[in-house]
């Protein structure tokens, strides 16, 4: 396993703003398996290593990748949808913290406002930052229904930095995925890959 302590210096910035998947929960497995379920018996499986080359992406975008691979889907996106946040709903208690991340959330409390950032949609962020006990540390959570565009474009990096009052530049992310960079580069915000910090579960041999 590689992990590698994340070390902030105070006064670089003025907020902390963190992806939720994949950055403080490690939770790609669960979701996959929601996403296989909710498929079945509806349409083909979404191959697994297929799925974790797309973490970062909206679950609409990813639909959209999906379906222009393998066809439309034989239910609604509504139902689709439905049925993986209820699928992964059930799973929350099994979702793991990504201790490294978690670590800097609990030493920043209360000495900068921090937000939750992701293109997951909100009953499913509850669920997850709930069931690892995290959810108390974050001022507030912007998830993909509060903007019309999700990573990788900046809308809801900026939004989040609006809530919280602090200008982008002053605001410092914490993420794991291409498309979450992106949007925070996109976004002029200072950004750290925790990718070059942590190992995931489902990737080490």
């Amino acid at each position: 396993m590689y992990e590698k302590p994340i070390h902030l210096v105070e006064g670089a910035f003025d907020a902390i703003l963190f992806d939720c998947d994949g950055t403080l929960v490690e939770s790609a497995p669960a979701w996959h398996l929601a996403i296989t379920n909710a498929l079945h018996p509806h349409s083909a499986p979404m191959p697994r290593d297929w799925y974790f080359a797309r973490l970062g992406l909206s679950p609409a975008d990813l639909m959209d990748d999906y379906e222009a691979a393998i066809g439309a889907l034989n239910i609604t996106r509504e139902e689709f949808f439905n049925r993986c946040t209820t699928g992964y709903g059930e799973a929350a208690h099994a979702l793991e913290e990504v201790t490294i991340v978690a670590d800097v959330a609990r030493a920043w409390q209360g000495k900068v406002p921090m937000a939750v950032v992701t293109n997951a949609q909100r009953v499913a962020v509850n669920g997850a930052l709930t069931a690892t006990g995290l959810i108390s540390y974050f001022n507030t959570i912007v998830s993909i229904e509060d903007v019309r565009y999700g990573k990788p474009e900046p809308d809801i990096y900026l939004k989040a930095a609006e809530l919280l009052n602090i200008a982008p530049a002053r605001c410092l992310v914490l993420e794991d995925s291409n498309e979450g960079l992106t949007a925070a580069k996109r976004a002029g915000m200072q950004h750290i890959d925790i990718r070059n910090h942590w190992t995931p579960r489902w990737k080490r041999k």
